[in-house]
């Protein structure tokens, strides 16, 4: 995931479409999957998934609120847990079974406080109301945090943010929901092609 600079954030609305969005979207080359528990059966998905990819790809499950969840998430085949918010609980139980911890933090306190709780990355989430300057200033003390800012990365935007400092950014949209108005799933894979070179660019110019 930290190489290739991206986690994709699969938030869709039934288990089929999920798949087929995910399938795409590795074979763009994306290397990180989230698939958020507000999908359908959003377990069976990542257990399908898991199988499929082995250990090419990290197939993660996203909205983990708590030590429950992570365990069944692990237990379906995720290597990789995300919260939009801190839950210590989680963390401990990903840490437990080696699964890692993408945990959600806003402000500098909260950030210090993911870290302090053993989170591997740090979300910084909601994105939309804060962008990239946001981000600059709060690496600015901050600048020893490993930050994945998550929502509202675009192809045009996402060089601001790894000059802001990002480790990684998470996408949606931009790329599972590039074939909607086409019906060609294959526009998916080109989406994600195209994120990943833009992504490639930024870190080499940053």
């Amino acid at each position: 995931m930290v190489d290739s600079g991206v986690v994709l954030i699969v938030r869709l609305d039934s288990p089929d479409e999920a798949l087929a969005v995910s399938r795409a979207a590795v074979a763009g080359g994306i290397r990180a999957l989230e698939i958020t528990l507000s999908v359908p059966r959003a377990l069976e998905v990542v257990r399908t998934l898991a199988d499929e990819v082995g250990d090419h790809v990290a197939v993660g499950v996203g909205t983990v609120l708590d030590a429950e969840m992570a365990v069944a998430s692990v237990q379906a085949g995720a290597r990789m847990l995300v919260s939009p918010n801190l839950n210590p609980d989680m963390i401990r139980a990903a840490n437990r079974y080696q699964a890692l911890t993408i945990s959600g933090a806003f402000t500098p306190t909260e950030i210090v406080q993911t870290m302090e709780a053993g989170a591997d990355i740090v979300k910084l989430f909601p994105t939309e109301i804060a962008g990239p300057d946001y981000l600059r200033t709060v690496m600015a003390p901050l600048a020893h945090a490993p930050i994945l800012p998550a929502g509202g990365a675009t192809r045009d935007n996402v060089g601001d943010w790894f000059a802001a400092g990002a480790l990684a950014v998470g996408v949606g949209s931009a790329i599972t929901k590039a074939a909607r108005a086409s019906g060609d799933i294959d526009d998916v894979t080109r989406a994600a092609a195209d994120f990943l070179a833009a992504v490639e660019s930024a870190r080499t110019t940053s």
